[in-house]
């Protein structure tokens, strides 16, 4: 059972369509004001997980294992009160035919016996403290009348606006320019603090992970490689496929210069020196229909030997709470620069 500070709790979690397991057996427990961030490459089934902890799989979809909110295992139930979500798309998630304070008055109005007078008021103030200016008159636009920015901050607005336990933000800064992503973040954090609620961020962004994450999850064709606290798994990876999407990840976000391996403004980066490019991960993960024996990343990766291709590896405990699937993650050099770099 988890411990009496958890908040949520996935034990086992598998994930199919048919016969292909997109997710195979995940676990992890979120406490609260905790940040966790699951990352890794697309079709990873970050996203899939992540609709799992809100009971929002889509047909077709069969699970195994438990989802536990505050020990509940109906978190559909609980969607939208104690548990919610930030979408990718704000303006797909927003209806077009609604203003937007009525839609929030109506998250409101859904799990709390209020007069339409009190909800609208509840959605106003919302708008407002995610920084809509004039809510009053913002609470009667409609969603198109938004900037992307303001949408996006709506949708942070409606899902916090319950005061859930738990907000599950899923890659809620793609397609944002730098600027904004940084604004809808801290917008993000500073709803998580107001409500007290712990954050499960789905991203692929590892910048962003380093910026905002306590503890970090990363997923791989659909199985954990690497969890435990932010400052371990980014200042030490175990596992070569972490270390690989570190050694890829530009200084601050800036171009890497391929001759000199700097940022624009002269960042020192691992992966410096002269005629070296920024380091990258060779080939493309598997889809859940055709997964690899052993190891999933094995024909990707530059430690691979002779058992990664015949036996799946257990989960070893590298220390401080921090797991790593691997069979060689104790010979795993870190920058892994040298590992992920091609021949010039």
């Amino acid at each position: 059972m988890p411990s009496s500070d958890v908040l949520l709790s996935v034990r086992g979690l598998r994930i199919a369509f048919d016969e292909a397991e997109a997710v195979r057996g995940l676990s992890f427990d979120v406490r609260p004001r905790e940040v966790l961030a699951l990352v890794g490459e697309s079709g990873a089934g970050k996203s899939l997980t992540a609709r799992a902890l809100l009971g929002m799989l889509p047909k077709g979809a069969t699970t195994s294992g438990t989802v536990r909110l505050r020990g509940d295992t109906d978190v559909a139930a609980q969607r939208g009160r104690r548990i919610a979500l930030v979408p990718q798309d704000a303006l797909a998630a927003l209806s077009p035919v609604h203003p937007v304070g009525d839609q929030l008055a109506a998250a409101v109005r859904s799990v709390a016996g209020v007069s339409r007078k009190e909800a609208r008021a509840r959605a106003v103030a919302a708008l407002d403290r995610v920084g809509i200016p004039d809510a009053v008159r913002r609470a009667r636009a409609y969603p198109h009348e938004y900037s992307g920015g303001m949408r996006q901050r709506a949708v942070i607005a409606m899902a916090t606006i319950n005061e859930p336990d738990v907000v599950v933000a899923d890659e809620p800064t793609t397609a944002l320019d730098a600027e904004l992503r940084d604004q809808v973040l801290r917008v993000l954090g500073e709803q998580r603090e107001a409500v007290g609620a712990a954050l499960v961020l789905v991203t692929h962004d590892l910048g962003v992970v380093r910026e905002h994450a306590d503890r970090v999850l990363v997923m791989y064709a659909g199985r954990q490689v690497e969890q435990g606290p932010a400052t371990r798994v980014l200042g030490r990876p175990r596992a070569p496929y972490t270390a690989g999407l570190l050694a890829s990840l530009p200084p601050d976000g800036d171009d890497v210069d391929h001759d000199k391996g700097e940022g624009r403004h002269g960042d020192p980066h691992p992966a410096a020196g002269r005629r070296r490019r920024l380091p990258s991960i060779p080939g493309s993960p598997p889809t859940p229909d055709a997964l690899p024996s052993g190891c999933a990343f094995a024909p990707r990766c530059p430690l691979v030997e002779d058992r990664c291709h015949r036996e799946e590896p257990r989960s070893w405990a590298a220390g401080d709470g921090h797991e790593v699937s691997c069979h060689r993650w104790d010979e795993v050099p870190y920058p892994a620069t040298e590992l992920f770099q091609e021949p010039v």
